[in-house]
């Protein structure tokens, strides 16, 4: 585990609501998460980026003091350095440095799973790199092991730029597989007129906790970020028969560098493709609203801002104070308050999830011939089975049923509408 000092920097000009307190606070999120060590957490609002060292001089030598007292191994900027940057703040504090970006890419690489999760950070980190492998560049020496450091690693960044060039291609063409892929199961899925719902949110906002709880899932979920990178889809059948295919997706992040999200555009297809958004917010967090304020960023940038969403406002078994939690709920009005751990008000949720794709369904009584067993089957796989009598005559039931699914079986064998 590295000792590690963080510098939390803000710029004058930082209007986006983040109180320096909420980036440093962020900062050791992102630091623990990455299995770091953070022994000190240092402040700096600064007029602007000067172009050798970000910070001023007499701020660098700060956290230089700082650094040898605490003995520490490793120093992460809350900001973007260029290559410039960083390769002088290494040679004046004699440490280590990365920055927000490298530490993010360092905890997507542990958290990748699949293949395709594995190439996609590898193509990050490398698009990040490549313009920083020039003689003014970070240098490669110290590349290998530690934080910021996994993923491609020295073997395959000392080589020209060419190769990595080649490398990144190539990566691209993979990922663009696994896309058509991923585009041939969602066609099913059209064909079949299944809905899709996506939830989105802050990182760690409990996203996996409320999947997990909706479909009787067993995914991974953790208090520490970016639990989830790879997108999970489980089918989950409503109170009134419908299936939807409901999915969990890679949590956002506050300025969420651009090239990541380019690098993760192919797992957020998800989204893109959505018919219905769950927002989840932690209503616990103080920073709920720019965490609210951070996803609708982000959900600008993909150009699906447009899209039906349903709020939640999870984790309110955490409150003691109903005063707190009323507040939160003045604040959001439209939002559904729920628990994803105790599933308390998880029905209202479900009952808003219905009421969005109501139009997609009609109530339907049907006379089917006894020898069609296997559209009752069907029927009570994915519609609502009402009621169901055995006569002479054949088998009345009485549905509520998915629209396409009633068109897809109503010219089938053995099968009368009544009404």
């Amino acid at each position: 585990m590295e000792k590690t000092l963080l510098a939390s920097v803000q710029l004058k000009t930082d209007h986006s609501g983040w109180t320096i307190a909420d980036i440093a606070s962020e900062m050791e999120e992102l630091a623990v998460s990455a299995g770091a060590l953070v022994v000190y957490n240092l402040i700096a609002i600064c007029d602007k980026p000067t172009p050798n060292y970000f910070v001023g001089r007499g701020k660098l030598e700060e956290i230089g003091m700082l650094a040898r007292e605490e003995q520490a191994d490793l120093v992460i900027f809350s900001c973007d350095l260029s290559g410039t940057q960083q390769r002088n703040i290494e040679q004046f504090l004699g440490l280590k440095t990365i920055d927000r970006t490298q530490l993010i890419l360092d905890i997507f690489s542990r958290r990748a799973s699949s293949p395709e999760g594995s190439m996609q950070v590898e193509l990050a980190q490398l698009e990040y790199l490549l313009p920083r492998l020039s003689g003014k560049g970070v240098m490669l020496s110290r590349l290998g092991g530690g934080i910021g450091t996994r993923g491609p690693g020295e073997q395959k960044l000392e080589v020209d730029r060419r190769q990595i060039r080649k490398r990144v291609a190539k990566l691209k063409q993979q990922l663009k597989q696994f896309s058509l892929h991923r585009q041939n199961t969602k066609k099913r899925r059209k064909d079949n007129n299944l809905p899709s719902v996506v939830l989105v949110g802050y990182t760690s906002a409990g996203k996996s906790t409320l999947l997990n709880t909706l479909t009787l899932g067993e995914q991974l979920t953790s208090e520490k970020l970016f639990t989830t990178l790879d997108p999970v889809s489980k089918s989950l059948k409503l109170g009134n028969g419908q299936i939807v295919v409901i999915s969990d997706t890679v949590g956002f992040l506050h300025q969420l560098p651009h090239h990541l999200i380019d690098a993760f555009k192919a797992t957020l297809e998800e989204t893109l493709d959505a018919d219905l958004l769950i927002h989840v917010l932690d209503a616990f967090d103080g920073r709920i609203e720019q965490h609210n304020q951070a996803v609708f960023d982000v959900l600008k940038e993909l150009g699906i801002e447009d899209k039906p969403v349903v709020t939640v406002l999870n984790k309110i078994d955490l409150f003691s104070d109903s005063d707190a939690l009323k507040r939160i709920l003045e604040e959001y009005p439209e939002a559904i308050p729920l628990s994803a751990k105790t599933k308390e008000n998880l029905g209202l949720l479900l009952k808003s999830i219905e009421k969005v794709f109501a139009a997609r369904m009609r109530d339907v009584r049907l006379l089917l011939e006894h020898n069609r067993m296997d559209l009752v089957d069907l029927f009570y796989r994915q519609a609502r089975v009402n009621s169901i009598k055995y006569k002479p005559e054949g088998i009345d039931i009485k549905l509520t049923i998915p629209e396409a699914l009633y068109r897809k079986i109503s010219g089938e064998r053995g099968v009368r509408g009544i009404c």
